[in-house]
């Protein structure tokens, strides 16, 4: 296998790798915040308003990480900054 073989597997292990990792960790944390939520709600529900607000930025920044993760691993298989050393110059 060549060196352009090599790079090619590489960056669709690591962005398989990457889309995994960034997809599992930001779901799991988005559940534990709408349950903590749901039960904050529960326990003062007058403070319902500032809780669920609160509760939508913290999702929207742990989102942003899936995101990002997505991004990188969009950037490996098609922008990948390594084919440029192997094809050459």
């Amino acid at each position: 296998m060549d060196n352009t073989g090599i790079i090619a597997m590489v960056s669709i292990i690591v962005a398989g790798l990457t889309t995994m990792i960034g997809s599992i960790g930001p779901a799991l944390a988005e559940g534990k915040a709408v349950v903590q939520a749901l039960m904050s709600i529960a326990q003062q529900p007058d403070e319902s308003n500032t809780i669920t607000r609160t509760l939508f930025v913290g999702l929207a920044m742990i989102e942003s990480t899936a995101i990002y993760c997505f991004v990188i691993s969009m950037i490996l298989i098609f922008g990948n900054p390594f084919w440029q050393h192997v094809i050459g110059p």
